[in-house]
């Protein structure tokens, strides 16, 4: 019996060597002009609020911590960044029509107000993306704004 748990733990331990030769592929794009960051106008506070809360997934450009590295959990934070940009992506702002903009910042505000966004998991590693009350009023004022400002350039 004894010889059957060292075997499995050895399999064990060389499965889980094994598995870190198999890391998802970095989201570290460069930041491009149509980021929206070089593309609209944002206050201070609302910039910090997104690059806390936002930015990791829903960008080419996430921060990666030490323990990101690590498989399996290399593979959940690919699966949420992958997911995240499906739905946005703020590298590519310049690229999208004026009234799939208005649309997104409406989903913005009521994600963040609903607590949908940033998702409990994030939040659990990255305290800084918890937002406040206050927070949540700046994005969604600051989004309200924006939408005026998009129609009033058609």
């Amino acid at each position: 019996m004894k010889k059957l748990v060292r075997i499995a733990l050895i399999i064990l331990v060389v499965g889980a060597v094994a598995i870190q030769f198999f890391r998802p592929e970095k989201n570290l794009g460069a930041p491009t002009p149509d980021h929206i960051f070089e593309k609209e106008q944002i206050p201070e506070n609302v910039k910090t609020t997104l690059k806390n809360a936002c930015m990791d997934c829903h960008s080419d450009q996430t921060t990666y911590l030490w323990y990101h590295h690590i498989v399996p959990v290399a593979w959940m934070i690919n699966d949420h960044i992958v997911e995240g940009k499906k739905e946005l992506n703020f590298s590519e702002w310049g690229q999208m029509d004026t009234f799939d903009k208005i649309g997104i910042l409406e989903d913005i505000c009521s994600e963040v107000e609903n607590q949908k966004m940033p998702i409990k998991a994030y939040v659990q590693m990255h305290k800084e993306a918890k937002l406040t009350e206050e927070q949540i009023a700046a994005l969604c004022a600051w989004t309200e704004k924006l939408s005026e400002e998009l129609i009033s350039r058609e």
